[in-house]
């Protein structure tokens, strides 16, 4: 493994007119997977979820991280937490589907019983029938192994190391980029016109590299490409980021108007946008009326699962049936972006299997914020 990482990393290192991307193995192969996950996604602030998912009081989600089953739960005080969704018992999964105003965490199995904070409260009959209780047992030591959790914009971060810089400075890049843009404000839509899901038949990296660059737009998103043309995009560079910036952004219209815009941006960015894919699993999307997160659950070699969450300005916009079928209409335009991608996506998957095909080369001129994303791959790993 030693010797495979120096190579990616030295073809990835070279100029872009003479670099080569990382090899078919990192897209294929289950032991390359596994070393991603124990070395990339356990070792940084990884996003999993949205704390709209979870906004009350004994909400919890239950996520997946480097093969890890985690649990986010909304604490009394409104604070997020993380724990490792086992129980200390005999190690049952606790929570398999997200639930909402829990006043414990309840282990299916024995009926131990947790509060949002860990710590172990209830064990009933540990003592024996209707023994709730024994001598010889204590409860302190027993708690939930909590993980550390970071929340900003809204998105919930997971550092199972421990030792990642605080999500404050991880950001930092991107909240400098963007320092104009108040995304803290926004708030997520109604769930029913806001969310959506895809599962792609492809290795995680593929989705990122894709959403990286504006290069492919004429031929697969024409409908985008006929009012933010190729042309008008550029590309965007960050310590933790890669992505392109739009100088035409056109807001969703209906007959009940637009949405609100948020105030003080600069002229570039009233008529324009940018889209941030943020090291290693997260894409942004700032616009001037509304904003979007999209977080990729790499589940298999071969498989990514992307969720989107789309954020507007003021209660009325993102929850009010006033906005409703504005929300439904942008919901379905970033829909059938995404959707678009889904082909070349899993056709870049499938050439992988290729011998012809060891990394691919890169233009200069469209190809750099790949590049990128390729080399915050080989340095993470």
């Amino acid at each position: 493994m030693d010797s495979f990482l120096t190579q990616l990393r030295e073809q990835v290192s070279r100029p872009v007119e003479a670099a080569r991307g990382l090899p078919n193995a990192c897209y294929t192969d289950p032991g390359f997977f596994r070393h991603e996950q124990q070395r990339l996604f356990a070792r940084h602030w990884t996003a999993v979820a949205v704390g709209a998912e979870i906004p009350n009081p004994g909400d919890m989600k239950p996520v997946t991280l480097a093969g890890q089953p985690i649990l986010l739960v909304r604490g009394r005080e409104g604070q997020v937490r993380g724990f490792h969704n086992v129980c200390s018992h005999r190690g049952m999964t606790l929570v398999t589907e997200p639930c909402h105003g829990q006043a414990a965490i309840r282990c299916p199995y024995h009926s131990w019983a947790y509060a949002l904070d860990g710590a172990l409260k209830a064990t009933p009959f540990v003592g024996g029938p209707k023994q709730n209780s024994h001598p010889d047992f204590s409860k302190a030591d027993k708690g939930l192994k909590p993980v550390r959790v970071g929340l900003f914009w809204d998105i919930v971060f997971v550092d199972l190391s421990g030792e990642a810089p605080p999500i404050e400075t991880w950001m930092k890049p991107v909240s400098d980029r963007w320092s104009y843009y108040d995304a803290g404000a926004m708030t997520r839509g109604n769930p029913a016109d806001s969310v959506g899901q895809f599962t792609l038949q492809a290795n995680w990296k593929l989705a990122m590299e894709n959403f990286c660059e504006a290069y492919h737009l004429p031929w697969i998103h024409p409908g985008l490409n006929s009012y933010s043309r190729l042309e008008d995009h550029y590309h965007i560079f960050g310590e933790t980021f890669a992505g392109q910036g739009s100088r035409k952004y056109a807001p969703v219209e209906s007959g009940n108007g637009t949405f609100p815009q948020l105030p003080g941006l600069p002229p570039e960015a009233v008529s324009g946008a940018e889209y941030l894919a943020v090291f290693p699993n997260l894409w942004l999307g700032a616009q001037c009326d509304h904003f979007y997160v999209v977080i990729l659950d790499p589940a298999a070699p071969d498989r990514v699962v992307e969720t989107m969450h789309l954020y507007y300005l003021g209660e009325a916009a993102a929850q009010g049936a006033d906005f409703a079928a504005l929300r439904e209409k942008n919901r379905r335009l970033w829909s059938q972006v995404f959707l678009e991608d889904v082909g070349v996506v899993e056709g870049m998957q499938r050439g992988r299997a290729s011998p012809a095909f060891d990394g691919g080369c890169f233009s200069p001129a469209m190809d750099t914020p790949t590049l990128h994303f390729h080399r915050l791959v080989a340095a993470a790993l």
